[in-house]
């Protein structure tokens, strides 16, 4: 079965494994596996996912992970109709609304990251997101122009994590505006990834690699005895080749990237990274390309890549040492890329 998409981050893979890890080519199917590692692959979320065991275990992995991948999309998905993201979507009531345990949990932190990014992440952006044609409820772009300023600033009057609530128990979310919906795309995979990783955990498994489009985490050693090797891709939309290789242990990676979706018109770009704070795509001419993010827990790797990209070189690059994040930020230089990381990532890089 293939999954629709979850939103407004492309699921266009920005990470490659390599090294003691090869990606799988052809349609995602069941387990392969030889003497030192097991691979597990799948559909989720509009994406492939996979899990590569080193050391592994007898048991077959995969439909255990299939079907909790399956139960998160079923929750989070804005493409299905009768997901419980949608339905909360589709009420107009500003009551506590009953939700599942991991839809309020993810949203949660999604209100946390938003505060302190100040609203350059939001899963708010819902609206904007379909407006740009990015969502799955298309607007202007479908009918062959851009939105109007007219029409951003009507649907950013819908837009403000500040007006969306979650508890954890009992699980609801709360709306102060009938016409909020949310989009996860930017911290669902990630949250994905975490869920799968701890289902690892849980059978005692030490050294894995998760891959949930873009977002990968990673425990343990590779079947070399050395840290899963991941491959950052050089922010290119006709090409496929290695910027730079991270050594990954115990840690996740996440990259947000303006270069696999996006649509051109009247001589002019449009990614699908909407800043929430204007309404528009990020401008190709003055932000960052790409954003890499590392760290232990890939839902906010996820949401802090979006968030920076958002943000730009100079902003986001001042708030991610502020908050001691390892980023990667990668710049568009007439004929080449230049690669800026933080302190913190630089060293990542080096050991």
């Amino acid at each position: 079965m293939k999954y629709p998409s979850l939103g407004y981050v492309t699921c266009a893979t920005l990470l490659i494994a390599i090294a003691a890890v090869a990606v799988t080519k052809g349609p995602p199917g069941p387990v392969s596996s030889r003497n030192d590692i097991l691979a597990a692959s799948g559909y989720t979320m509009g994406c492939t996912w996979s899990v590569k065991l080193a050391r592994p275990p007898a048991a077959d992995p995969q439909p255990a992970i299939q079907s909790l991948l399956d139960r998160l999309n079923a929750q989070m998905s804005n493409y299905d109709p009768n997901s419980d993201l949608s339905r909360f979507n589709a009420s107009p009531s500003t009551n506590w609304q009953p939700v599942p345990p991991d839809l309020a949990k993810v949203v949660a932190q999604s209100l946390e990251i938003s505060a302190q990014t100040r609203g350059a992440f939001d899963v708010t952006v819902a609206p904007l997101v379909n407006l740009w044609g990015f969502g799955p409820e298309p607007a202007g772009l479908r009918l062959g122009r851009v939105p109007s300023d007219a029409e951003i600033a009507a649907a950013r009057a819908h837009v403000g994590y500040q007006h969306l609530h979650a508890r954890p128990n009992p699980p609801a979310l709360k709306k102060e505006d009938p016409a909020l919906q949310i989009d996860l795309g930017a911290i669902a995979k990630g949250y994905a990834a975490d869920a799968v990783a701890a289902h690892l955990d849980s059978l005692n498994i030490t050294d894995y690699l998760v891959t949930i489009g873009g977002e990968v985490k990673a425990k343990g050693l590779s079947p070399s005895h050395r840290p899963w090797q991941i491959g950052i891709e050089a922010p290119a939309p006709d090409l496929r080749r290695v910027l730079h290789t991270l050594p990954l242990h115990d840690l996740a990676l996440s990259t947000s990237g303006d270069y696999r979706n996006f649509f051109s018109m009247n001589g002019r770009r449009y990614c699908h990274e909407i800043n929430p704070l204007t309404g528009y795509p990020i401008d190709p001419n003055t932000s960052p390309a790409s954003v890499s993010v590392a760290h232990p827990s890939a839902t906010q790797a996820d949401a802090y890549a979006t968030a920076l990209i958002v943000l730009g070189p100079i902003e986001g690059r001042a708030r991610a040492e502020e908050l001691h994040l390892p980023v990667l930020f990668v710049i568009r230089a007439s004929d080449r890329f230049d690669s800026r990381p933080t302190s913190t990532f630089n060293h990542l890089l080096n050991r």
